[in-house]
Parts: C-alpha cells; structure tokens; sequence
C-alpha cells in the first residue's frame, strides 16, 4: 500500500514544485567536475598478495589497477587517521611521467621514479584516484576507491 503523503511527495519532486537542494547540486557539480574527459580508465582487478602485504588484519592492504597499457600495485596504509599510499606502475611509464593522487580535497603530484615506484603520506581518509600522465599519450585514470581510517 503506497502512503498518500509519500506519493504526495514524489509528485510534487516530479512537476519541479520542490527545487533541488542547494547541496545535492554543489556535490554533483564537483562530482562532475572530477571525472577526466579521454583518459583510459583503469579498473580494480583481483590481485595475489605478495610476501610482505599484510592481509586486512590492520597492516597494509594490497589494491590494484589495471588497463590493456599498464598497471597500478597499490599499498595503503592507515595509521593515526590518515593514509599513506606506495605505489608502483608496470610497465614503467618512462621519463617525464607523473601521478596524481587525487581526494576530494586535495591532488598530489609525484614523479614516478625509474622503475615506475611512487608514494604519498598523510592523506585523508575518504575517496581515491590515481592517474598516471605520460608524455604524448592520453592519461590514465583508476576507479574511485574509498578508503576509511
């Protein structure tokens, strides 16, 4: 049975009577201001962990990220309310290449080292994305992951 002031309700969503709230329509302006028009994304694909990943007991989780180009290994750590990432790219990007590590408050930028390694400490507990620039080729970006302290 439908409840007379629940469809009363939709009703009024529907013709427009009731506007958007002004904070549904900020977040979904910066939603849509993050995604990167061109880039490749890359997806979480299921990965073995290697000696010395802990496993979800508190240590250190193993996440990656792969596309037909290249692939991310992450590391994250939570410790003290914040995050720490140490990552890799394979293959290596080459020189002139870079990561941003994005939030939702902030980027990070890092070169990627000569074997593909980069690294980031002190970052907020929430959301993720990687994207990995390299010279004359389209960007790379990770899926969103959320992370929680």
């Amino acid at each position: 049975m439908i409840n007379d002031e629940y469809l009363l309700a939709a009703l009024r969503l529907g013709s427009g009577l009731d506007p958007i709230p002004p904070h549904v329509s900020a977040a979904a302006r910066e939603a849509y201001s993050l995604r990167m028009s061109g880039a490749i994304t890359a997806s979480p694909v299921e990965c073995v962990a290697t000696s010395g990943v802990r496993d979800s007991s508190g240590g250190p989780r193993l996440v990656r990220f792969a596309t037909a180009e290249l692939a991310f290994d992450v590391e994250v750590t939570v410790g003290d309310g914040l995050i720490d990432l140490a990552g890799q790219v394979t293959p290596c990007p080459g020189e002139g290449s870079f990561i941003d590590i994005r939030t939702l408050q902030l980027i990070v930028r890092r070169e990627v080292g000569r074997t593909g390694q980069f690294a980031a400490t002190g970052l907020p507990p929430g959301w993720f994305s990687l994207v990995c620039h390299r010279p004359g080729c389209r960007p790379i970006v990770t899926r969103w992951l959320r992370i929680r302290s």
